[in-house]
């Protein structure tokens, strides 16, 4: 699709028409009641329209094109999809059309204002973030809100189709789903994917064999992640722990089988020691051991509180003075702290419960994720802060969540048509 074409649809759904009658190339006036539903998916652009042509009503489908002739350039002609086109919305009309019934098709041709045209390329080539600024301040309460919201979910329902990806995976097991959603998100972003390939590889029935015995759990989990191989860890540095480890994992590993993964997947550089993979998989550990990663906790927590005492857990008194193995260091506590917790809300339960919600058909578990976001304080990131900046504050973790997909998904790929933010900028610069 070009630009031009691109255009064309966004005045045409808007009715961004110019002053005057609207009249086909054969003279009959064109009177648009409803543009219709924008088809994004395979057959003509708008679905159910309802135009007047000639005074006669019409509801069908309508087909949009820079030029008449591409309606034979994308072969419709033989598609029996476009016989219920009522009207062919045109830039140029070089030609006639029919449809593959023989049905002469009216045609309307549409320019788009210079002014849109202008203030579309004017948001593609600014070049700071976000690129709508100007129009912030003046976009109704209402509108925002009402787009944040819709944000939102496009979030939980994109993070549902990772989760669900899970799901299939594990043979439709949801305790492995959401231990294998929650362990990716103990990577806070820069282990995600070995925590996510970790967890997919561990063996929950084997492991729950050992569940009760604390170090087993560890050495099962240290293990599996590749961390007890000796050519991670100078001989200096392999202490009675490490060595305990060893004996466990090695034991567990001969009797079911198991194969570590690869250890280089993990990153360690430039990263704060509390967030190790040796400190996430200890806090893991004792998640697991404890029995808080079972689903029937996330399923009963209600409140941001209940899930901040879910996850809220201590490590091995080994890693209380420990980042890694054989490097002692200050006695510290290594319970995640409230910035963390809340991003396992943000990033775990509510998608969860979401994901969890819509696959039971429970309308009221889905609410409680949309819930438990709006109980969460905001993300702070460039992102919030370039909105706040251009006078739109993030309420809660739900606004923030709305504002990252709205960057990831709208403003990076220059998107601007499908937001409505875009569109506020384009309509009321248009309407000056």
């Amino acid at each position: 699709m070009t630009l031009m074409e691109i255009l064309l649809h966004y005045v045409w759904k808007h009715k961004l028409f110019p002053l005057g009658p609207l009249t086909t190339v054969d003279g009959q006036e064109v009177d648009v009641i409803d543009p219709g539903l924008h088809n994004r998916h395979q057959g003509p652009d708008f679905f159910n329209a309802k135009v007047k042509i000639g005074g006669t009503l019409w509801v069908g489908n309508v087909e949009i094109h820079d030029a008449a002739s591409d309606w034979y350039r994308h072969h419709h002609d033989a598609d029996e999809a476009y016989d219920n086109v009522v009207l062919h919305v045109v830039e140029r009309s070089d030609m006639t059309v029919q449809t593959q019934q023989g049905r002469t098709l009216p045609q309307l041709v549409l320019e788009v204002p210079e002014t849109v045209r202008q203030n579309y390329a004017e948001l593609l080539a600014e070049e700071a973030y976000p690129p709508c600024y100007r129009v912030i301040p003046d976009v109704p309460t209402l509108t925002a809100h009402s787009w944040l919201n819709a944000l939102t979910i496009e979030r939980l329902e994109a993070k549902t189709n990772r989760i669900l990806s899970y799901l299939q995976q594990t043979e439709g097991d949801w305790e492995r789903t959401f231990f294998v959603t929650l362990a990716r998100n103990f990577g806070f972003g820069t282990n995600a994917d070995a925590f996510e390939q970790w967890a997919l590889q561990l063996p929950p029935r084997t492991i729950a064999k050992h569940r009760d015995n604390a170090l087993q759990v560890e050495a099962a989990f240290f293990g599996q992640a590749g961390l007890l191989d000796d050519n991670l860890v100078p001989e200096e540095r392999r202490d009675d722990y490490y060595r305990r480890l060893q004996e466990e994992y090695a034991f567990l590993a001969h009797k079911f089988s198991l194969p570590p993964m690869n250890p280089h997947l993990w990153k360690f550089l430039r990263m704060r020691p509390q967030n190790s993979p040796h400190v996430r998989l200890a806090q893991l550990s004792t998640l697991y051991h404890t029995g808080h990663t079972d689903l029937s906790h996330l399923l009963e927590g209600q409140t941001r509180e209940d899930f901040h005492r879910l996850f809220r857990t201590a490590t091995s008194p080994y890693w209380e003075t420990h980042y890694q193995f054989g490097m002692a260091s200050a006695a510290h506590s290594k319970a995640l702290q409230t910035t963390s917790l809340d991003l396992i809300i943000i990033n775990t339960v509510a998608p969860m419960l979401f994901a969890y919600g819509q696959q039971h058909m429970d309308d009221a578990r889905c609410q409680r994720a949309f819930d438990l976001l709006e109980s969460v304080p905001p993300e702070r990131n460039f992102i919030t802060r370039s909105w706040a900046k251009a006078g739109l504050t993030a309420d809660n973790a739900a606004d923030s969540q709305a504002l990252i997909q709205l960057k990831r998904e709208y403003c990076d790929p220059k998107d601007c048509l499908r937001c409505r933010f875009g569109g506020e900028y384009l309509r009321r610069k248009y309407q000056q």
